[in-house]
């Protein structure tokens, strides 16, 4: 199966999922008020009576209604929950659409997503479609569940005590105000409430209203919320910039004709280079075979070389791009993405991009559960070594500006030689440099060929040797 049919059968079923799920939704919503009034109480706060809103996942139109807009727009992929919202309140508009590719040819004064970002495949591509329907004095309100909160509402929902949901994302403040950013947005104010989502007298106005908001008992509440605005001062066209993408390879034969046929065309132009790291399951002759037809492709190998970490800074010494692409020869991060990492270069939002695979839900087997346990444990480790929100270390895609490497290469010697994978020589370089980092989640797929090259407790040691290398550096500069 194709990427393309894959993703759209993915979201046929999601679908066919809300579809199903509208009158249970409906019935909880009633039996739920208290929780909604909430929600709808924050919307009126900063939303006057009168704007213009748009609502993106409207479901059955109810928030929509409590705003009172002039002009009123629901939009929701659902088409039995459209059909809900225009019987509901026929005073306002409700069409059919897909919050991540917004068909919309107006702008609002707001647009409100209430509970819905979890719910997209591609946060990224939703957000960027918020541009359309904005001006420079236009506003995004969004609110969302705290992570928080995720063991009691699956109980809850086992129990039948709350509304079912599809599986969704939890986007944490900090995924959502880097991914804002990322689609030329920033954040005005942000804020938590709900500490009871009961209709309890007296009790649920004080939890809900001043103990939500209380600088210990917020980070227990169980809504965030966040307003953004477009940052139209900076809006300048993308730089065309000419692409390296380098893939290191060892025994990777199976997947090298998709990397030929699913890696895109970037900017003004895209070579392919592959580092072959002595394979001996034909991956080198795979290669060779499909060069004829792929002119700006090319084959490099790694001799004596050992490791991706080698193979990365041969190929990104050899690539004549004015940007260089990391692509992982296994394919658990599609080469599809690779055009967000390419906007975020060339709109100049960070210059050093690095994927995130812990934002979304993965597939099955994308990750053990001992590696996804690692991954976190450094995320949080590197984060506070390096002064900066990384989710997500060990993301084989990494992106920058060939002008960068060559500075971070030239320094290299700071910290010597000692990371076989490649990521933290870049990831520690760039942040000595002090170059903007930041983090465009994807989607991590399972392997479809091969096996994986990670042994995880020989190389966990390897991690932690590495964490205390950046410590000394970062924090003890010896």
């Amino acid at each position: 199966m194709t990427f393309e049919l894959e993703e759209a059968r993915m979201r046929d079923a999601r679908v066919a999922e809300l579809d199903r799920l509208v009158p249970l939704r409906e019935k909880f919503a009633r039996r739920n008020a208290a929780y909604h009034e909430e929600i709808a109480r924050i919307g009126r706060f900063y939303i006057p009576r009168g704007a213009s809103v748009l609502e993106i996942g409207c479901s059955g139109g109810d928030l929509l209604a409590a705003l009172e807009p002039s002009r009123g727009l629901g939009v929701d992929i659902s088409p039995a929950a459209v059909e809900l919202a225009r019987r509901k309140h026929p005073s306002l508009e409700f069409r059919t659409g897909d919050g991540e590719d917004l068909q919309v040819d107006e702008t609002f004064d707001w647009v409100v997503l209430s509970d819905t970002v979890g719910f997209f495949q591609d946060v990224w591509a939703a957000f960027r479609s918020l541009r359309r329907v904005t001006g420079p004095q236009s506003r995004v309100l969004l609110t969302c569940y705290s992570f928080f909160w995720k063991p009691l509402l699956d109980l809850l929902e086992r129990l039948g005590l709350k509304t079912p949901e599809p599986e969704q994302s939890w986007l944490s403040v900090q995924d959502l105000e880097n991914l804002l950013e990322l689609s030329g947005f920033e954040l005005v104010t942000s804020g938590t409430a709900t500490l009871l989502p009961a209709p309890v007298p007296l009790l649920a106005p004080l939890c809900n209203r001043i103990l939500a908001r209380a600088p210990l008992l917020r980070r227990l509440s169980l809504v965030r919320y966040l307003v953004a605005r477009p940052v139209w001062h900076s809006a300048v066209p993308p730089r065309e910039l000419r692409c390296s993408v380098v893939v290191p390879c060892r025994n990777e034969r199976g997947n090298i004709e998709a990397i030929f046929a699913r890696t895109p065309e970037l900017g003004k132009g895209t070579e392919l280079i592959f580092v072959d790291g002595n394979s001996t399951d034909g991956t080198p002759e795979e290669v060779e075979r499909l060069l004829p037809l792929h002119p700006n492709a090319r084959l490099l190998h790694q001799g004596s070389g050992v490791g991706k970490g080698d193979a990365v800074r041969k190929g990104f010494e050899a690539a004549t791009g004015d940007v260089l692409f990391i692509l992982d020869a296994d394919l658990t991060v599609p080469p599809e993405d690779l055009p967000k990492f390419y906007l975020a270069a060339a709109e100049g939002r960070g210059e050093f991009i690095n994927g995130s695979r812990l934002v979304y839900p993965m597939e099955d087997e994308a990750m053990r559960l001992l590696n996804l346990a690692g991954n976190k444990f450094f995320s949080l480790a590197f984060s506070w070594i390096l002064g900066r929100p990384i989710k997500d270390t060990l993301c084989g895609t990494k992106v920058m500006e060939r002008e960068a490497y060559r500075r971070l290469a030239a320094g290299r010697a700071y910290f010597g030689d000692f990371d076989p994978f490649g990521d933290f020589d870049l990831l520690f370089g760039a942040a000595r440099l002090g170059l903007k980092i930041v983090e465009v989640p994807v989607r991590y797929r399972a392997r479809r060929y091969g096996e994986t090259k990670i042994d995880r407790f020989r190389h966990g040691w390897l991690l932690l040797r590495m964490t205390w290398l950046a410590f000394r550096k970062f924090k003890l500069n010896v």
